[in-house]
């Protein structure tokens, strides 16, 4: 089983790492043994799922993890580590400052031991940067912004094998840092242009609301992209979402399209057409998260 969580990576150009750390990820790209594409998402949640196995509960592994997404692209190599540790470690911090209890029911009486372990061992992280941003049960709307409709690629297969995501059920988008940052920095531009333009009656209420949380969103998804190699790729995978929806559904999915819409709406002032766009994929997607709660 993998989780039901849809993921933003950044790749990185091997020439962006400082050795040994280069050298170290030519040698895993070129390993036979690595885990592939199509079995690293299930790889990676059988060892989160060990974790919260254990008695005790691990609050987060005990070294960093050594893997990592590789592609290729017009020869050059591309590294997404898994960074499984530091991840662990964030997704824990913001359970402590947010649900403090249950965090405590979690791990009792590890997660300071826990605390101070990783303290001590931050310096010795080959980068603090998180390569990889995940979101269960929904696609956050302002992670379609740095792609283009034209930028899919769609496998089918069945929903569901076994309880098992098969290897050819995918939706992911790729572009590049260059692309994205564009992207983002258009639609914060437009964000902010409509904010200050739109008129101030109770009719747009709504779309000033919605426009000030996504400027504030996009304002930090393009620090995050800003802090990567400006060679980089972006990559948004569905991940385990594609198990939750139907090849119709899939095939229909013009969330990036809509975004674009909207953005381009809000930057010409069509304010009915932008609250439209927008509305239109927040549906589809509210719609998809509710069925976290479905018996």
């Amino acid at each position: 089983m993998v989780p039901y969580a849809a993921y933003l990576r950044i790749y990185e150009p091997l020439s962006a790492f400082t050795e040994p750390h280069r050298s170290r990820w030519a040698a895993y790209a070129a390993s036979e043994s690595r885990p592939r594409r199509m079995n690293a998402l299930a790889e990676e949640y059988t060892e989160a799922l060990r974790r919260v196995a254990a008695v005790p509960p691990l609050v987060l592994p005990e070294r960093e993890s050594e893997h990592a997404y590789i592609r290729w692209a017009e020869g050059v190599t591309y590294i997404c580590p898994w960074q499984t540790r530091l991840r662990s470690w964030l997704a824990f911090s913001r359970l402590r400052a947010t649900t403090w209890p249950l965090a405590d029911a979690f791990a009792p009486r590890h997660a300071e031991p826990a605390a101070i372990a990783f303290a001590r061992s931050a310096g010795e992280l080959a980068s603090s940067r998180v390569h990889i941003l995940t979101s269960i049960w929904a696609v956050p709307l302002t992670w379609f912004v740095p792609f283009a409709a034209t930028e899919r690629w769609l496998a089918l297969g069945p929903a569901r094998r076994r309880g098992r995501m098969p290897a050819t059920r995918a939706l992911v988008y790729a572009t590049t840092m260059s692309q994205a940052r564009r992207r983002v920095a258009g639609g914060l531009a437009a964000v902010r242009g409509a904010i200050r333009a739109l008129p101030a009656t109770g009719d747009h209420d709504e779309l000033r609301r919605d426009s000030l949380r996504t400027e504030a969103e996009l304002a930090e998804l393009g620090r995050w992209l800003a802090e990567f190699h400006p060679y980089s790729l972006a990559e948004l995978d569905y991940g385990g979402l594609v198990r939750l929806m139907s090849d119709e559904a899939l095939c229909g999915d013009e969330s990036v399209a809509e975004i674009a819409a909207a953005v381009g709406a809000l930057a010409r002032r069509e304010w009915e057409l932008a609250a439209a766009m927008h509305g239109r994929a927040l549906a589809r997607w509210q719609s998809l998260r509710a069925t976290e709660f479905a018996n």
